[in-house]
């Protein structure tokens, strides 16, 4: 059987992505899944039997399922052929899991006021808040010292590369400033094949659903 990525039905989410950018990379044979969360289809008593979370990314390889795109991530790179997805190096593969957790639980303000629905259905000009500049100011000093001038993070392309660009383009998408160093990290890192083969993907009409992202006005 081969593997089946369950995803969100309008293509936005930032962990979904991640786990689609790495079963791409793996050059992985798989078929996806939308989930309606705009319905909440994630609570259908299968899914959530199976998913455990009730969330999306779920992965099904066979009959293992395996939620939380950190945990998917690292269950491709150890099970499935093909270039790496986290560095081979302990301390830069170290790094890379402490950046892929970090922009999966901080920038708070950010997320919010810059979601991702600002990337792929409309642009929002409304201005930060203090915290949101906080949140900015943050991102562009963390990723300006990880990178320190490449516009890639380790000898190697990792996973982190992808998840890094995708926070940035939180900026880059909303004509946010940023350094040009980090703009062209985010240009090298959103041409990838995989990433293009997310971000091109045909989208259904944005449905907000409880706890989801309003939708921007649409983009000029």
């Amino acid at each position: 059987m081969s593997l089946v990525l369950y995803t969100d039905a309008h293509w936005i989410s930032p962990y979904v992505f991640s786990c689609f950018v790495a079963l791409h990379e793996k050059g992985a044979k798989f078929e996806t899944r939308n989930v309606a969360l705009q319905d909440g289809a994630q609570h259908d008593p299968q899914f959530a039997q199976h998913s455990l979370t009730a969330r999306v990314p779920a992965l099904q390889d066979g009959f293992f399922w395996l939620s939380e795109s950190s945990a998917i991530i690292e269950y491709l790179d150890e099970t499935l052929p093909g270039p790496r997805l986290l560095p081979e190096a302990v301390k830069e593969r170290a790094r890379a899991r402490q950046l892929m957790a970090w922009l999966r639980s901080d920038l708070g303000p950010l997320r919010e006021e810059r979601p991702t629905t600002t990337m792929f259905y409309g642009h929002s000009s409304a201005p930060l808040s203090a915290g949101c500049e906080q949140a900015v100011a943050k991102l562009v000093r963390v990723a300006e010292t990880v990178l320190e001038g490449r516009t890639q993070l380790f000898h190697a392309w990792s996973q982190a590369d992808a998840d890094l660009a995708f926070m940035l383009g939180r900026l880059v998408l909303n004509d946010i400033p940023v350094p040009p160093t980090l703009r062209a990290f985010f240009d090298v890192q959103w041409a990838r094949p995989s990433v293009r083969a997310f971000v091109e993907r045909d989208r259904i009409p944005y449905v907000p659903y409880p706890g989801g992202a309003p939708l921007a006005p649409p983009k000029k």
